[in-house]
């Protein structure tokens, strides 16, 4: 099979990681870069091959047989329009936008092109998240406590609730993700944030925010998000059933029942080359485990985005119940 040539939108921190994951796989060549920095495109395409575009259009002529675009939230939207009339494979980094209709619009896109797709929620690539569903197996959860807890990151955009949707979406979306794999779907949120940006010049999103969850199957569940931190303190979940307790990170998992307890230790490095090597095998076709096309990342989308609504308004947000993969970008609706 011939090399795959993959193009990337974006040079900022997440772009440049898997420029190097990429770099990494004899079977794949970096194309080229474009960003709306013109030297941050050509830093890294000198860094990792290919070279530096000045537009997505440019990109496209050139050819590429995949595309990732690693754009921050608010910029999603034209890049990944364009790629989609090109009928060019495409890797999304989350989240897949700063608000819903962005999101949906381009899903819509996607569903009517047949494109494949993939995006980076990589923690589903961690095997102790297929030993959780194993061993939850048929049992009934019962609760779920997810949490994120961190500081801001370095990027003036970070802090802006219109630039990066705020925290719960913008980070917590991987501990969502994770409770929508291994509890189900959500119905309903009730969300609180605290109405007081971090001590970061021109913030404007809550330092904190809890939310209080109610799913499909009949569990119950907790968020807490915080960036008020230097450091990043916890970012995982605690899932609840019946004679079993399940305390899941990245970095790995802890099982207490009635045998006692046992840990398992995970490699987040190694996720986030899984998910980049499953894409490219998808798109050379020979594989197919691309765990969250873009159709998927919408159900995690519209529950993070469900959250901040909530707490922005300080009413309940229902959530239609799924009908499959398509039925996550269905409306979400506001109760007194």
């Amino acid at each position: 099979m011939r090399t795959c040539r993959v193009g990337l939108v974006g040079a900022g921190g997440v772009a440049q990681r898997h420029a190097r994951v990429l770099g990494g796989f004899a079977d794949v060549e970096l194309l080229g870069v474009t960003d709306v920095v013109p030297e941050a495109a050509a830093q890294l395409a000198a860094a990792h091959g290919g070279r530096a575009f000045t537009t997505v259009e440019e990109l496209l002529a050139a050819g590429p047989d995949a595309v990732y675009v690693c754009v921050p939230p608010f910029a999603h939207g034209p890049a990944e329009e364009a790629v989609v009339a090109a009928g060019v494979p495409m890797f999304v980094e989350k989240p897949v936008a700063v608000d819903l209709a962005t999101a949906e619009r381009i899903g819509d896109l996607v569903a009517g092109r047949g494109l494949l797709t993939g995006v980076g929620h990589h923690w589903r690539y961690l095997p102790v998240v297929d030993r959780a569903r194993e061993l939850l197996g048929d049992r009934s959860v019962r609760m779920v406590s997810g949490t994120w807890l961190d500081k801001v990151p370095p990027v003036a955009w970070w802090s802006r609730r219109d630039r990066s949707g705020g925290p719960v979406v913008e980070q917590a979306a991987h501990v969502l993700d994770l409770i929508r794999v291994l509890v189900g779907e959500a119905t309903e949120v009730t969300a609180y944030g605290d109405g007081a940006p971090p001590p970061v010049d021109g913030a404007d999103i809550d330092s904190v925010t809890t939310a209080a969850l109610r799913f499909a199957g009949g569990a119950v569940g907790t968020l807490a998000a915080a960036c008020v931190l230097g450091w990043k303190h916890r970012a995982g979940l605690e899932i609840f059933a019946d004679g079993l307790a399940l305390s899941l990170a990245e970095d790995g998992l802890v099982v207490r029942d009635a045998d006692g307890e046992r840990r398992f230790a995970a490699d987040p490095d190694a996720a986030r080359v899984a998910v980049d090597r499953a894409f490219v095998d998808a798109v050379r076709g020979v594989g197919d485990d691309v765990r969250v096309p873009y159709a998927e990342a919408l159900g995690t989308q519209r529950l993070a985005l469900a959250i901040a609504d909530s707490a922005r308004t300080g009413r309940t947000v229902r959530l239609d119940a799924p009908r499959g993969a398509a039925a996550v970008t269905t409306g979400v609706t506001v109760g007194a």
